[in-house]
């Protein structure tokens, strides 16, 4: 048996790997949701998808004002 062949294939490996740019370090996160921001960041979603989920988004009631909000723009308009 060579030991050098199972070498030479990991630096081809190594070499491919770095070409590629898809070499990643190891990261560590504090929780689930910060990992999960960190892959959506990184990775774009299928343009239909998109389309799709931007459609749903435009047809949900838009938010109305807040209670605070209601109250001191009656107050201003009262002075």
């Amino acid at each position: 048996m060579n030991p050098k062949i199972p070498k030479l294939q990991q630096q081809q490996k190594q070499e491919a790997v770095e070409q590629t740019g898809q070499l990643r370090t190891a990261r560590e996160f504090a929780s689930v949701e910060e990992m999960l921001r960190d892959d959506a960041a990184q990775t774009s979603p299928p343009p239909r998808l998109a389309h799709r989920v931007a459609e749903s988004i435009a047809k949900e009631p838009k938010p109305g004002r807040s209670w605070w909000q209601r109250l001191f723009s009656r107050r201003s308009a009262g002075l």
